[in-house]
């Protein structure tokens, strides 16, 4: 668990992802995934995550930061720092060696995977302009600033180089690595967000 905390900052993000999931609330969470369950079935969501979230919710009761306790125990106010939960580690399927992991790797698998759920949005037409997604990416749920956010983060790698970096993750890592089939029409048109789907407003009057 501290690897991934301190992984995740070493990419760019402001905070980790147990930490960011203990402010939002864990039970939050896990209503939002048992909706999504009940209106799109369970291959929408990952029940692997699911039973981790259940487990901390529902059986531990640690409901994240609001209670005083989820991936982290967190003092009295004014009596120390917060620290991660011990009883994590019961929790993990699997137990790596830190010294074994590719912490460049792990980097990028923390940055491409949210890089691919923003082009899914685009796919869906659920994002019709990149700085939707840009901004809302950093401002949302942290990801790295300096990247320009999501999409400004596939763009500036380069879509082909892109799809080929979520090519050999999801033959190692699974299918959440993935990409759509609209970014793989536009990594062989050597595409970018930003051309393809041009923002019409000034960023001023697309606020209004």
């Amino acid at each position: 668990p501290a690897m991934i905390e301190n992984t995740a900052k070493m990419a760019g993000m402001p905070v980790g992802p147990l930490s960011l999931s203990d402010e939002v609330a864990l039970d939050l969470g896990l209503k939002i995934m048992k909706a999504t369950e009940a209106d799109l079935g369970p291959n929408a969501i990952d029940q692997e995550r699911k039973q981790l979230m259940v487990e901390m919710v529902e059986k531990q009761g640690r409901l994240g930061r609001k209670n005083g306790k989820g991936f982290y125990d967190y003092p009295e106010k004014g009596k120390g720092q917060k620290s991660l939960w011990p009883g994590i580690a019961a929790l993990q399927p699997t137990h790596l060696d830190p010294d074994s992991l590719d912490v460049e790797e792990l980097k990028q698998r923390f940055l491409v995977v949210q890089a691919v759920e923003a082009a899914r949005t685009v796919a869906d037409h659920v994002i019709v302009d990149p700085r939707e997604a840009d901004v809302g990416s950093i401002l949302g749920f942290g990801f790295a600033p300096f990247t320009g956010g999501t999409l400004s983060y596939i763009d500036f790698m380069g879509t082909q180089n892109f799809v080929e970096l979520c090519h050999r993750l999801a033959k190692k890592y699974g299918p959440r690595f993935t990409p759509p089939k609209l970014l793989e029409e536009m990594a062989a048109k050597g595409e970018t967000f930003y051309g393809r789907f041009p923002p019409k407003k000034p960023a001023a009057q697309a606020a209004e």
